[in-house]
């Protein structure tokens, strides 16, 4: 089972995305588990789940590169894009999630 991890301000509005990104998962039967967290709990969830990609809430874009330096090199990290997340597209989330991890693991 693959983690894909969000991250939020406080892991509220995020929780929906999960939620949405989840129902496509398990319609199409991807071995992929969608959880959401405030950013405040991302290093202890990191070590303690080691999820294959964190996903930043548009809300908090700002961490990227700190979190991209920390978490990189073993996990797929990518912001969501806005205008997907204001229309809580979780279908096209996941798509541009997947297809991130994908490409990262061909190298």
């Amino acid at each position: 089972m693959r983690r894909f991890y969000l991250f939020c301000d406080a892991g509220m509005s995020t929780s929906l995305m999960a939620s949405r990104m989840q129902k496509v998962a398990d319609a199409n039967q991807l071995p992929i588990e969608v959880k959401a967290f405030a950013d405040s709990r991302m290093a202890d969830i990191v070590s303690e789940y080691n999820p294959e990609a964190i996903l930043l809430g548009p809300q908090v874009k700002h961490l990227y590169e700190k979190v991209q330096e920390k978490y990189g090199q073993d996990h797929v990290v990518m912001v969501i894009d806005s205008v997907d997340y204001g229309n809580m597209d979780g279908e096209r989330v996941l798509k541009k999630a997947l297809k991130l991890y994908k490409e990262s693991r061909g190298k």
